[in-house]
């Protein structure tokens, strides 16, 4: 198991705040990160992107089918009510420019990581991670919107 430290986690987590405020005009509030165990259910949708480099994992970014709604919308400026492509795509660039940023916020440090194209995942899913941990932070915005964003860093 990775032994993961907050300065790994928190260029992911600076990284979602600046994105979610600049491109969806949210202010999140970054919640207690836990332990949790991915497994995602039917109103889900998900953004999964590894990275590889001086360090490796995956990055799951979760919400509730409304709350991917309502950011899409936010993103495309106009009501989003349901998932079609076009939203789905803009989620996609969501998770692109949260990696993209997080990569930029890691290079400042001397630590040097590649990301993949984002995969778009809706519905019941449970991913296995016998290779390492998986830390879930909550972002919470509205009172009562949450996305989840799940770290899961090897060695």
């Amino acid at each position: 198991m990775a032994t993961v430290s907050a300065e790994h986690i928190n260029p992911f987590l600076m990284a979602s705040a600046k994105i979610l405020k600049e491109m969806c005009f949210v202010e999140a509030n970054i919640g207690k990160p836990f332990l949790k165990s991915p497994a995602f259910f039917e109103d889900s949708l998900l953004i999964l992107i590894g990275f590889t480099g001086a360090m490796k994992g995956q990055v799951i970014i979760s919400f509730d089918y409304s709350v991917a709604c309502d950011i899409a919308s936010r993103m495309m400026m106009m009501p989003v009510a349901e998932l079609d492509e076009i939203a789905k795509s803009a989620i996609g660039e969501l998770g692109n420019m949260i990696m993209g940023n997080t990569a930029t916020i890691f290079s400042t440090k001397g630590i040097a990581i590649d990301i993949t194209p984002p995969t778009i995942g809706n519905g019941t899913m449970v991913f296995t991670t016998s290779y390492t941990t998986n830390i879930c932070v909550p972002f919470t915005y509205d009172s009562n919107k949450k996305i989840e964003v799940n770290i899961a860093i090897s060695n």
